[in-house]
């Protein structure tokens, strides 16, 4: 497998560099934070995206979109993850378009794409009730009643679900709270009476909600699938979406090593440049030979996604734990490097401190994916 992009991928991620830099440099996070602004993205930069086409990327070309691959998806994440991007491109281009795509009927993807191709409809994955991430552990009830369904339940950790205008949530139809079978999916809007969405606020800013569902009534029809069948698509829909975020990560380490580099170039102690002194050019060189490593095992991952390779399952564990744990290194060496101020606002290198420990956690952590990596091998 050659680790390396094609042309149409590079110019995509040259699009997006470009984007990122120009239309949502770090200035644009910070004046929604500012702001209090509870949707936490813009409309205006969600529609720009949009027009560029990669709310499309992963929708096949028969329903609208440009089926370009995971690879075209990560690489912009990549570059939008550089500058703290906020949009709910990852909550819908990724896992939206995922779970629709693999779990829904030939109707619902072409009622429902419509609406991502043309910015209209936004998702948000409602999956996780454990205050650390255990997919499968599920005791929200979904229990029919003539051609409707009543939902009972809680979740947690909802990402962009304070926006969406549809949440797909993942209930049980059958069997108990820790089965892996029996789980249905659910696509939802999020204006239902029974439907109790809460923002939650965390260190990093992003957009996060906790989901409670009251007797809440839908119809047969918000069902993707079968019901009980959603069991087998969820890990490779997980999949996807671990690869992809452990891309924005890896964008997010890039750009703090870049700012700490530039940093040590400048900072002057003592009458010359703390870059000069060899303990820090030690822990830098380090800092860069865990990046290309992360690089390494970020494009394995979405290569195998894009080929359908049987080593997915590994490849994706591999890259959120060695991007997990690359971050993790990064954005605290940075601050340290910095010193003092490296932990106040004015300075934007905690910004990718506060959002590095938060995002470790989505869709499980080193941990997680260290443990289940051994699992899949044997050992």
């Amino acid at each position: 497998m050659k680790l390396v992009l094609t042309e149409e991928q590079q110019f995509l991620k040259d699009t997006a560099q470009q984007f990122a830099r120009d239309k949502t440099p770090v200035e644009h996070f910070r004046k929604l934070r500012d702001a209090n602004d509870q949707q936490k993205w813009s409309q205006e930069t969600w529609m720009e995206m949009v027009e560029l086409g990669w709310s499309s990327i992963l929708i096949p070309e028969e329903y609208g979109g440009s089926e370009f691959g995971v690879s075209g998806l990560c690489v912009v994440l990549q570059e939008l993850g550089k500058t703290l991007t906020p949009s709910p491109l990852f909550a819908t281009g990724v896992l939206g378009v995922s779970a629709i795509n693999a779990l829904g009927s030939d109707q619902q993807k072409k009622d429902l794409f419509k609406g991502i191709l043309d910015g209209s409809l936004t998702t948000a994955l409602a999956i996780d009730e454990k205050p650390h991430h255990k997919p499968f552990f599920n005791s929200t009830i979904a229990k029919k009643d003539g051609d409707k369904y009543v939902i009972n339940g809680k979740k947690i950790f909802v990402i962009d679900g304070a926006s969406a205008s549809h949440i797909i949530v993942i209930a049980r139809t059958s069997g108990n709270e820790d089965d892996i079978e029996g789980l249905t999916a659910f696509i939802i809007p999020s204006n239902l009476p029974g439907l109790k969405i809460s923002t939650l606020s965390l260190a990093d800013s992003r957009n996060y909600a906790a989901v409670e569902l009251d007797n809440l009534e839908v119809l047969a029809n918000s069902r993707l699938g079968q019901e009980g069948a959603a069991s087998g698509a969820l890990e490779s829909i997980l999949d996807l979406g671990r690869i992809a975020i452990a891309s924005e990560m890896l964008g997010m380490t890039e750009e703090a090593f870049e700012i700490t580099n530039n940093y040590l170039k400048e900072r002057k102690q003592f009458g010359v440049l703390i870059g000069s002194f060899q303990a820090l050019q030690h822990r830098a060189a380090k800092m860069f030979c865990e990046i290309e490593l992360s690089k390494s095992a970020i494009l394995a991952a979405m290569f195998a996604a894009d080929s359908n390779s049987n080593d997915l399952r590994r490849l994706a564990s591999l890259a959120k734990f060695q991007v997990g744990e690359t971050l993790h290194e990064v954005s605290n060496e940075s601050v340290q490097m910095h010193g003092g101020i490296g932990v106040t606002d004015e300075y934007d290198i905690g910004l990718y401190l506060k959002r590095a420990r938060v995002t470790e956690q989505i869709f499980g952590s080193a941990d997680f994916h260290q443990n289940r990596y051994a699992d899949l091998s044997g050992f």
